[in-house]
């Protein structure tokens, strides 16, 4: 059973190979593009669940290739690539890459990454269609009344926290960088905007949420907020 289309835009023949036997170990079907231009050409003709990105192409740096697909398309975008900086991460998911995994990298992670891109496109879907409420695990969003409930007993946030929140949830599997989350919290640059500030903002929320399996630290790059084992979300 097919389970998705994948793109992948790779000029490295090993790992090309590597990432087709695996994809179609996983049934799921795929296309290669060898450089950028092609890449881009294959994502607005073949329109793929998931593309897999690397940045070290020949033709194009990879940053240049995701700008240019968000500038049609919010397929998810898996970056793949040997660049290991913070920065380099950070410049990638700020340009609208919704994951990044370094190389040399683990098969089974990838497939994992491609999962979570999937569901998040799914429930992405789901949500526009239809949805005033966010479920993950014990915790439920009602956006319609902006409420929060853990295990069905409400939790108290200031407005920031539930706009953080709510911002995760919305980005579900998704890293988000501290300049995106700033960006989208605070407005106005009046020095609350800081790192530290919202660090302290995300500590609280773990604590009123009770657990701090929702929300995943990259450190010097930002959150995700991860699907909780056991409960699919959805809207209803």
């Amino acid at each position: 059973m097919n389970k998705g289309t994948i793109l992948v835009i790779e000029d490295d023949k090993m790992i090309q190979n590597l990432m087709a036997t695996t994809l179609e170990i996983s049934n799921y079907s795929f296309q290669i593009a060898s450089n950028a231009e092609q890449g881009i050409l294959k994502a607005a003709s073949y329109n793929p669940d998931v593309i897999i990105l690397d940045l070290g192409l020949p033709d194009m740096d990879g940053i240049e290739v995701i700008k240019k697909v968000r500038s049609f398309s919010c397929v998810p975008i898996i970056v793949v690539s040997a660049r290991i900086d913070n920065d380099d991460k950070i410049e990638a998911l700020d340009a609208g890459a919704d994951d990044y995994l370094t190389k040399p990298f683990n098969t089974e992670e990838l497939l994992a990454r491609i999962r979570v891109a999937l569901r998040r496109k799914n429930y992405s879907g789901e949500e526009s269609i239809q949805s005033s409420v966010f479920t993950n695990g014990s915790l439920r969003i009602d956006y319609a009344q902006g409420c929060v409930y853990v295990e069905d007993k409400e939790i108290h946030l200031t407005a920031i926290e539930y706009k953080l929140l709510c911002l995760l949830a919305k980005n579900l599997g998704k890293v988000l960088t501290h300049n995106y989350i700033k960006k989208e919290i605070w407005l106005d640059d009046n020095g609350c905007d800081s790192q530290l500030s919202l660090r302290v903002f995300v500590t609280n929320l773990r604590k009123k949420l009770n657990a701090s399996d929702y929300i995943k630290t990259h450190i010097g790059i930002g959150y995700r907020m991860l699907q909780v084992a056991g409960d699919s979300s959805s809207g209803s």
